[in-house]
């Protein structure tokens, strides 16, 4: 499919969807604002691939919140889905225009209201344990710079020890950030989860690392320390402890992103702040 293309006939029909206008593709998927056969509107989400991939226990972790701090999944299929349509801004959009601590605040308060909810998952996540393999199994490359090696090091010794020791294990979003959560009709509503289950500290690790298109406040120390105090106290968790699972959380998407050539460079000094910042308590 073209940036240009429109959902099939069969797939409108199926879903009972009209009025198709094509949103964004991103590496995984193309969206489309359509118009439910009530009259509301939705985004319909095509996968490119046969599945859904990390993002298929996603969808039950979302069905089961049945709106509480998430977006509303209307039906979904192995490689497509029906979601409640959420207008904008994301908060990435707030931290780029400059209101970074309005986004940072939102942010825990969405995170609090996906907690609150009692859950019943219809399926099995996958557990925080087997999401760390990538890191674990990481040998780090030859040519890898030494200080970025090293800090690769610690934190798989890190996420070792942090893995051993979870507790307040939970169904969790898995990938809550600044740009996966938009506000709706219904207020600011977390989308494109993975579903996971491990320790409630790990919900808001990656949320250090983004919004992207916002590298030099991502990289603030100050930056870092304010959101570690603020969302250790509003989301009630240890403040050291919430440092270690975002700098192994960066590390964990280097690893992912490894290639041919090698392992990235663009994060290798955000995971050295990280990981101070952890270690200076």
């Amino acid at each position: 499919m073209t940036n240009t293309a429109m959902p099939s006939h069969e797939i409108l029909e199926n879903f009972g969807l009209s009025d198709p206008v094509f949103v964004v593709t991103t590496g995984i998927a193309m969206v489309w604002r359509v118009r439910c056969a009530d009259g509301r509107e939705a985004a319909l989400k095509l996968y490119h691939g046969r599945t859904m991939g990390n993002e298929s226990t996603g969808f039950v972790y979302l069905k089961a919140l049945d709106g509480v701090g998430a977006a509303r999944v209307y039906r979904y299929t192995d490689r497509s889905a029906v979601i409640e349509w959420l207008s904008g801004p994301s908060l990435g959009d707030l931290t780029r225009a400059g209101e970074d601590t309005r986004a940072a605040k939102a942010l825990v308060e969405v995170a609090r209201t996906l907690h609150s909810a009692p859950l019943e998952i219809s399926a099995p996540l996958p557990e925080l344990e087997a999401w760390f393999g990538g890191l674990l199994s990481l040998d780090v490359p030859a040519g890898t710079l030494e200080d970025a090696r090293h800090n690769l090091m610690r934190c798989q010794a890190l996420a070792r020890q942090l893995l051993s020791t979870q507790h307040d294990i939970r169904p969790l979003h898995g990938d809550l950030h600044h740009d996966n959560v938009r506000l709706g009709a219904r207020g600011y509503c977390a989308f494109d989860a993975k579903g996971v289950l491990g320790e409630r500290t790990y919900e808001l690790a990656n949320a250090f690392r983004n919004p992207k298109g916002a590298p030099d406040v991502v990289r603030d120390p100050a930056r870092i320390r304010y959101l570690r105090d603020l969302w250790s106290d509003l989301f009630e968790v240890d403040p050291t402890r919430l440092m270690q699972w975002a700098a192994v959380k960066c590390a964990l998407s280097i690893a992912w992103r490894r290639d041919e050539t090698g392992l990235p460079q663009d994060e290798f000094d955000l995971l050295e702040c990280l990981l101070a910042i952890a270690e200076a308590g």
